[in-house]
Formats: structure tokens, C-alpha cells, sequence
């Protein structure tokens, strides 16, 4: 997954991570996350999906390895690709949910994976993201967007906010640069989504059963 240079776009004007520029709330705290964040993440996101995902993605130390990896590189070779997390600053200082914003097309990021591990279903998995991939070409081709490419936030510690700073974040950017936003939304996710001003295009028979993909219009500044 390693990107060569000058064969994307610069990273969107305006993105700031660094913590002086970053909103916090109550006790929670969103900041960039960093290369020795990436098994803590990885954790989270099998709290938050690992028993509804196990057919794509099994719980073993090599797809655990896998992930790890994936992240790493995308964080070190893809500046386009932005981490950010959220903690709570009365707990131990670790994740408690994360978010992974794409500021570039389909055709700037190529393969949104590395090859999948040995213990994946390959075939499944190839045909559950080819999909995804179709849908947001259906609703968007290779007009500009901005892609929630991943959201996972530990269970225990759900509606606490922690989704919609994350949420927030990423639409603050698009709405500065002028630039829809898109997301492939799980059913139960689609509610949070759509506060956000998220429109469900699904159609029936279209995509992928229970996904849903939702487009984000900018909103003018002010």
C-alpha cells in the first residue's frame, strides 16, 4: 500500500491535528493518533466489530498482524489518510474510539487493502468491499470526496459522544474545502450519520444488505 509520490493529490487545505487545534468535550479528548497507537486501535475495533465482521475478518494473531500492519503503512506513506482518536482524560489515557478519514478519490488511493491474510475468506472479502468501492463510484465517480473509511468506538463506551467528535471532525474539513463527504453506514449506524446532515442514497436491490451509503453535501461556512 505504499504510495508513490506525486501520484496523489496534496492533503486537503486547512487540516490541523495538532492538539492545540483539536475540540474536546467533558472529559473526552480527540487528538491524532500515531503509529504507536495502532494495536491499541486494532483492539477497539474488534470490540466494536469483531463478532459481526468474524466471516471477513477472524480474530487471529495473524489477522490482528495484518491489520497492524495495514494501518502503520497507511499512516507513515499516505498523508492523505488521517487518524484521529478520541481518549478520556479521567481514564488511562488509551483509545477509547477512533476514526480514519480518506481526504482523496478511489482512483487517488488505489487498493484500499493489502492483499487479504490467509485466514480471511478472500473471496467474501473481495466481494463485500468491491461492492462498497461500485457504490460509492454509482453515487459520487470520481468527483472529489471525503471518505470515513473506518469509525469504531469500544461498546462500553457508547453514547458518550465519542462518535460525533470523531464525526464532526472530518465534516469540519469537507465543509472548508468545499467537498462532499461520503460513508458506507451500517443500519444501526445511519441515525448518527444522519444528524451530521448524511442522506441515505441506497437503493433496493443496489449494494450491499445492511449497508448503507451515505453522501454529505458541504455546508457553507458560518
Amino acid at each position: 500500500m505504499t504510495v508513490e509520490a506525486g501520484s496523489v493529490s496534496s492533503p486537503p487545505t486547512g487540516i490541523n491535528t495538532s492538539k492545540d487545534n483539536i475540540k474536546s468535550s467533558s472529559t473526552l479528548r480527540l487528538e491524532p493518533a500515531t503509529v504507536s497507537d495502532v494495536e491499541q486501535l486494532v483492539d477497539v475495533w474488534y470490540a466494536a466489530f469483531g463478532p459481526t465482521l468474524d466471516g471477513l475478518f477472524p480474530d487471529t494473531p495473524g489477522v490482528r498482524q495484518w491489520w497492524n500492519d495495514a494501518h502503520r503503512n497507511d499512516m507513515l506513506n499516505t498523508p492523505f489518510q488521517q487518524y484521529v482518536k478520541v481518549i478520556d482524560a479521567a481514564g488511562d489515557g488509551k483509545p477509547i474510539a477512533w476514526a480514519k478519514w480518506d481526504f482523496s478519490t478511489a482512483a487517488e488511493r488505489g487498493r484500499r487493502f493489502p492483499p487479504w491474510h490467509e485466514d480471511c475468506d478472500t473471496e467474501l472479502c473481495s466481494r463485500f468491499f468491491d461492492t462498497l468501492e461500485t457504490e460509492r463510484e454509482r453515487l459520487l465517480g470520481g468527483k472529489k470526496n471525503y471518505y470515513l473509511d473506518m469509525l469504531a468506538t469500544r461498546p462500553e463506551h457508547g453514547r458518550r459522544g465519542a462518535g460525533s467528535m470523531l464525526v464532526q471532525w472530518g465534516c469540519d474539513v469537507a465543509d472548508k474545502d468545499g467537498v462532499p463527504a461520503y460513508i458506507d453506514a451500517s443500519k444501526a449506524g445511519a441515525p448518527l450519520y444522519k444528524k451530521f446532515g448524511f442522506e441515505d442514497k441506497s437503493e433496493p436491490g443496489i449494494g450491499v444488505p445492511d449497508i448503507v451509503p451515505m453522501v454529505r453535501e458541504p455546508k457553507p461556512r458560518g
